[in-house]
């Protein structure tokens, strides 16, 4: 079963970091907090079944891309290609933009959160095509599998499940569930395209 775990163990955050020339730590902390973001970000929207076909065919593609195979290379990133699917998926909001609010909501530095966005936003796909693809079949109606998968993976891991290694755990749980999150949920509702 997917899991955030999983996830976060196919982030090489040391070539990141050195990439970026920023502190491994400061990239790992930021990326136990953006992932998850990503991850409600493209579960909300997969709640529209053309936005979930748009999802399944991205993630299909990077899947494709051989990004995941072997390990992730950060010189095999498309970011040009991360930064137009954080837009998708945030509605419309560049990177500037959805770091700004992020940062603005305690997510951390809105510097290193817009360079690790485009970055980490390919993996995420292609980590997602790799589920849908060993998952269910292709009859399945769209947005069925991409849903559990989505699901599978914020509800799955213990850095997903309730807060202890992530805050951001609980906030996500409320923006998804609709509740009033407040901070960063509502920072989230309204990149989302603010669910009422």
């Amino acid at each position: 079963m997917a899991d955030l775990d999983e996830l976060f163990n196919q982030i090489p955050t040391q070539q990141i970091a050195g990439r970026l020339g920023v502190d491994e730590t400061e990239v790992n902390n930021a990326v136990r907090t953006l992932v998850p973001v990503l991850v409600g970000g493209l579960h909300q929207n997969a709640n529209d079944p053309a936005a979930a076909s748009g999802i399944e065919s991205a993630a299909g593609n990077h899947a494709a891309s051989g990004l995941l195979d072997g390990g992730v290379s950060v010189d095999q990133v498309d970011e040009g290609d991360g930064a137009k699917a954080v837009a998708k998926i945030f509605g419309g909001n560049d990177t500037a933009q959805v770091a700004s609010a992020l940062s603005g909501g305690g997510a951390g530095n809105s510097d290193l959160i817009q360079k690790l966005l485009p970055i980490l936003t390919p993996i995420v796909l292609a980590y997602i095509g790799k589920q849908l693809t060993k998952g269910s079949g292709a009859d399945q109606q769209s947005g069925g599998g991409l849903g559990e998968v989505l699901g599978g993976i914020l509800g799955g891991g213990g850095a997903a499940a309730g807060g202890g290694d992530n805050p951001l755990g609980s906030i996500l749980g409320s923006v998804l569930g609709g509740d009033k999150g407040g901070g960063l949920g509502d920072i989230l509702g309204g990149l989302l395209g603010g669910r009422k």
